[in-house]
């Protein structure tokens, strides 16, 4: 991989060829709105952001059941219209690395994220742009993401007896100035091999935050507020959205039904590595359809494992779909997801348990495993994760939103030289060079057609 900062090649040197993308961006959170709105009443509503605002956010914080979905579903799109903001207003350029942060936002902003937490952090990815004289969008997206950490902002602030929101806001401060550094160099020990880079770095960050704090004194414990009985009206709601994404990328991206599928067929021979920009690779209309098929593959997958549609488990199916713009499709998800079910069957624990849920949906960080190695290895890789995520959060005391990144990055760094030095994996065709490279010049990427892939391995 070329010595060239990742963060900054994704964010500052494409061109803005997808910036129009933004008014459907803010139509997204028009309807999330709109929704909240129609469940609950303006009263109810506010009464409940005011909940939200207040509760500590260590996992697992159910806003729905702290709220109601009607407060949960506005603080999601408030949280939203803030990433859009944020983003616009520091000249990020839109790609697939956008889409992510847009879903991993207005996912996590169900259970964790609010309109106060996420400030005093991204101020410190602002003032670290800034000290470092670099440009505001190289780190924004950082900032964004490193909101993982936001529980620690509020746990601070709220506890009387131990924190104030002076203290929480300057610890906030603090992360956010630290993690574009430390994120740039988590990414390059995981191989590309776990896609939620950022929240392995949160995990190191956390292991560091919450000993100290607990040193001086905090007490900080984990909780389980978790929601029940929406299974019909998030299913309804959330199958409709992944539908019409479905239909609006076959039929109304601009590209004739046959070229849209065919982006599509493509994207889905692709390994998922990181750095994979699905955007710039194929266009919108295969990752829109991407985007739809891998919400219903999370969404069959809670149900048919007896789980709940709620405030986590939907955030964790929209980081799903943001990831569909950036490295998961349908054939590297499955077989991780899989993995995990297979755990439920050999081990002590049940699919129908929150965390498990949460597993089941976020072990597709390790998609990338399955994709380059092959569907057997995801597997394992599923299999692992499921155990071991259920571990990592109790040490932080669940103040890392982003806990199954965590150990998706452990589990990444485990098997990825494990696999090289017994299967001796060749690296795929499209390779993360020449990808960079291909940016660099402005030239599109293409993945390889089938005959194209079938000769390279015949050489």
């Amino acid at each position: 991989m070329p010595n060239r900062d990742l963060f900054h090649l994704l964010h500052h040197d494409q061109p803005a060829r997808y910036d129009r993308m933004f008014r459907y961006l803010w139509i997204f959170v028009a309807v999330t709105l709109i929704t909240g709105f129609a469940l609950d009443t303006p009263e109810n509503i506010f009464a409940g952001l005011t909940r939200i605002v207040m509760v500590e956010d260590a996992l697992i914080t159910d806003y729905v059941l702290v709220a109601g979905p009607g407060a949960a579903l506005v603080n999601s799109a408030l949280v939203t219209a803030v990433t859009i903001c944020v983003l616009y207003l520091a000249k990020d350029v839109l790609n697939g690395m956008t889409l992510v942060e847009i879903g991993l936002m207005s996912g996590f902003s169900l259970f964790g994220k609010n309109l106060v937490n996420i400030w005093p952090i991204l101020i410190g990815s602002w003032l670290y742009a800034k000290v470092k004289k670099e440009p505001v969008a190289s780190y924004a997206g950082i900032g964004l993401m490193a909101t993982a950490l936001a529980p620690i902002v509020s746990y601070i602030a709220l506890d009387n007896g131990w924190g104030n929101p002076f203290w929480g806001c300057l610890v906030g401060l603090v992360i956010g100035f630290v993690m574009p550094p430390l994120a740039a160099y988590t990414y390059r020990i995981q191989n590309g091999m776990n896609l939620y880079n950022v929240g392995f770095a949160c995990g190191l960050m956390a292991f560091i935050c919450v000993p100290l704090m607990t040193s001086l004194g905090a007490d900080p414990t984990l909780h389980y507020r978790w929601a029940s009985g929406y299974n019909g009206l998030f299913a309804t709601t959330l199958g409709s959205f992944c539908l019409g994404l479905i239909i609006i990328g076959l039929f109304f991206s601009g590209k004739p039904l046959w070229a849209a599928w065919a982006g599509y067929r493509r994207l889905l021979q692709t390994s998922g590595r990181a750095p994979s920009d699905y955007l710039r690779m194929f266009g919108p209309a295969p990752v829109l359809i991407n985007m739809g098929v891998n919400g219903l593959i999370g969404m069959g997958f809670i149900l048919l494992g007896k789980g709940d549609l709620n405030g986590p488990t939907v955030g964790g199916i929209l980081t799903i779909m943001g990831f569909s713009a950036f490295g998961k499709h349908a054939f590297n998800i499955i077989p991780v997801m899989a993995g995990v079910f297979l755990g439920s069957i050999v081990m002590h624990w049940e699919l129908d348990q929150s965390a498990v849920q949460l597993a089941c949906l976020f072990c597709t960080t390790l998609a990338p495993i399955a994709g380059y190695f092959g569907w057997p290895y995801g597997v394992l890789a599923g299999f692992l994760h499921s155990s071991v995520v259920l571990y990592t959060s109790s040490p932080v005391a669940g103040m890392n939103l982003y806990n199954n990144g965590f150990s998706g990055g452990m589990v990444a760094i485990v098997l990825y030289p494990t696999i090289m030095a017994i299967a001796q994996h060749r690296k795929p065709v499209l390779q993360d060079e020449d990808y960079f490279d291909q940016l660099e010049h402005d030239e599109p990427v293409v993945a390889p057609e089938p005959h194209e892939i079938k000769e390279e391995l015949e050489k």
